[in-house]
């Protein structure tokens, strides 16, 4: 089995440096493929001194979904990997993929926080925060807690890596939800579901999830495939911590509900389950002084904003979309992410 490897990133040179060293470590004959976003700080001339990357694909868009669809249209193996920038593959991590692609469409496992260094960098995955105090990942994705968990309970809920893979059943459907950063697939696999929604700034993994079990698509757990990620540290920009961008939050969870499965009184009762929480928890950090009435009703408007933007667009891209794959932003959509690539492997023919 050739196995390429993608690494989406922006703005996290340091640390996608070690997690480029652990690919070369332990999976030395793998394809490596770096998207990178428009970073600032050095990546490009980081990546083109190494001999260890087979291509750069340098994107003008912000957005991990398309920095994973650039990654995932330029590999060429018949296994294709997503890693997170910051995430450090083992020795077991290259054996893991071909025993679980043996088995199923698409293998995940566990992501383990690592302690952070001291170094003056962004916070886990490159994130930062913007000039509007919206937490942003290196990969250019505003970042919330129903696409790190999955059920809108917190970032504290990641804090613990899970001891197996998360599962949903929605609408009479079994859905297995897998890392964004830590999984690998058949190739024929992500040609059935013609890759990432390029729609979505958060949420896109959690998006593939359900149109892979709408395909009966079998997503396998290997502890074997860990990775170690690096937590921000205390010295970053952002200090480690952030606030929720709500408005992106429900517009990501209505879009890819009702695109998905339609207007079912199982799909807007999880909505409103989704919503009645966070509002809760944003009340009782008004009543601990934590914030603000003005801010509660502010984050309120930005929670009926989304839902209402999400839940229409979810609709539209389900009419323009009939098919199992359920993509009308796939990889198959556009033809113009790259604007710029170094292919070392031309160079080696």
């Amino acid at each position: 089995m050739d196995l390429s490897v993608v690494v989406p990133t922006l703005n996290g040179r340091d640390r996608l440096g070690a997690c480029l060293d652990a690919l070369a470590t332990h999976a030395p004959e793998a394809e490596v493929i770096v998207a990178n976003g428009p970073s600032a700080d050095g990546t490009t001339g980081m990546v083109r001194d190494r001999d260890d990357v087979d291509v750069l694909v340098e994107i003008s868009d912000r957005t991990v979904n398309v920095a994973r669809n650039a990654g995932i249209e330029v590999a060429t193996g018949d296994a294709v990997a997503l890693v997170d920038f910051d995430n450090r593959i083992g020795e077991e991590w290259p054996g893991a993929v071909r025993a679980g692609l043996a088995d199923a469409a698409a293998v995940t496992g566990p992501v383990t926080p690592a302690e952070p260094s001291r170094r003056p960098e962004a916070g886990a995955d490159g994130e930062r925060v913007s000039a509007d105090g919206e937490r942003v990942s290196a990969d250019g994705e505003r970042v919330s807690a129903d696409e790190e968990t999955g059920d809108g309970s917190g970032d504290d809920a990641a804090d613990e890596p899970p001891v197996g893979p998360e599962r949903r059943t929605i609408a009479g459907r079994d859905v297995t939800y897998f890392a964004g950063g830590n999984v690998a697939f058949r190739r024929e696999t992500l040609r059935d579901i013609d890759g990432f929604d390029e729609y979505l700034r958060t949420g896109g993994a959690r998006d593939a999830a359900h149109r892979l079990a709408r395909m009966g698509h079998e997503i396998a757990w290997r502890e074997a495939l860990g990775v170690t990620k690096e937590l921000p540290s205390p010295t970053a920009a952002d200090g480690g911590r952030s606030a929720h961008e709500w408005g992106w939050k429900y517009r990501a969870l209505a879009y890819r509900l009702l695109k998905n499965y339609g207007v079912r009184p199982t799909v807007m009762a999880r909505v409103g389950s989704h919503a009645a929480t966070d509002a809760v928890d944003a009340a009782a950090d008004v009543v601990r002084g934590e914030s603000t009435p003005s801010r509660w009703a502010a984050n309120g408007r930005d929670v009926l904003v989304g839902l209402a933007s999400g839940g229409s667009d979810g609709l539209v891209a389900r009419g323009r979309d009939r098919s199992p794959a359920r993509n009308p932003n796939g990889i198959s959509e556009r033809a113009d992410r790259a604007v710029a690539k170094y292919d070392r492997r031309e160079r080696e023919e």
